[in-house]
C-alpha cells in the first residue's frame, strides 16, 4: 500500500470512528489522540495535508506481516509523528504527538 491509499484509508477510518489504540506505557506523551490532546478533526486536517514524502513505512516490529505507516510532518510550525497500521476495519494509531 502506498502513501495516497494509506492516507485515504486512514482518513476514513478516522471519520467513521473505526479507531483504536495500542496499549503502551507511555501512552500519556505518545499519543495525544487517546489523551484527548488532539481532536479527531484536527488529526484529519494534519493527515490531509501531509506529502509523500512525510510518508514511510516498514514491518510491525512484532508481527512483520502487517505494515507501520508513519508519516512525518509539520502541521502549523509544529513537526507532528503519526504511526499506525490497519486491522481492517480499524486503524489502531501506536503514536500521535509532537
Amino acid at each position: 500500500m502506498g502513501f495516497k491509499d494509506a492516507k485515504k484509508q486512514l482518513i476514513v477510518c478516522l471519520q467513521s470512528g473505526n479507531v483504536l489504540h495500542e496499549a503502551r506505557g507511555n501512552i500519556s506523551t505518545k499519543n495525544f489522540l487517546v489523551t484527548g490532546q488532539t481532536s479527531i478533526t484536527e488529526l484529519i486536517d494534519i493527515i490531509y495535508q501531509s506529502a509523500g514524502p512525510s510518508y514511510s513505512s516498514s514491518p510491525h516490529h512484532f508481527a512483520a506481516h502487517i505494515d507501520v505507516h508513519i508519516i512525518r510532518c509539520r502541521h502549523r510550525g509544529i513537526p507532528w509523528y503519526i504511526k499506525w497500521y490497519f486491522t481492517e476495519p480499524d486503524c489502531v494509531f501506536i503514536s500521535v504527538h509532537h
